[in-house]
C-alpha cells in the first residue's frame, strides 16, 4: 500500500473563526505554532510532535460559508510510490490534478464524500 500515515488536515474558515481555532489548539490541545510556508493564503501551521498536523487556512472574505464539506478544506496523506499510486488511480478512473514542488510530488483528487485528498510523495513521479 503507498499511503503511510495522515500528513495533515487543513481547515479554512473566516479569520475569526481561524483565531478562534488557532487559540483551541494551542491552549486546550498543547499544539504549537510553527514555521509555515510562504503560499497565498493566510495562516498558521500548529505543530505537535514537531511536524505541522493542523493547516489553518484563512477565508479573504469576512463570512465566508462553509463547503458542502464543512470547514475542512483537505486531508493529506503522506505516501510512497507515486507512479505505483498514479496507475492505480488511473485504472480506477478517479480524476486527479498533479502538483508539487522540487521536493515533493501532490496528487490532488475528491474523495466519494466530495472531499480533497491532497497525496503527498517526497519523490518524483518519474
Amino acid at each position: 500500500m503507498s499511503v503511510r500515515r495522515l500528513d495533515h488536515v487543513n481547515l479554512r474558515a473566516p479569520a475569526n473563526l481561524i483565531e478562534q481555532a488557532r487559540r483551541f489548539y494551542i491552549d486546550v490541545l498543547g499544539f504549537e505554532e510553527g514555521p509555515r510556508p510562504i503560499v497565498r493564503s493566510r495562516g498558521h501551521w500548529l505543530y505537535a510532535g514537531g511536524a505541522p498536523l493542523i493547516h489553518l487556512s484563512v477565508i479573504e472574505e469576512a463570512h465566508g460559508e462553509p463547503a458542502p464539506t464543512g470547514w475542512i478544506a483537505h486531508i493529506a496523506l503522506a505516501c510512497e510510490d507515486a507512479p505505483r499510486m498514479q496507475a492505480t488511480l488511473d485504472r480506477a478512473g478517479v480524476p486527479y490534478r498533479v502538483g508539487g514542488s522540487p521536493e515533493q510530488v501532490q496528487l490532488f483528487l475528491l474523495d466519494p464524500a466530495g472531499v480533497t485528498v491532497e497525496l503527498n510523495f517526497r519523490t518524483s513521479l518519474a
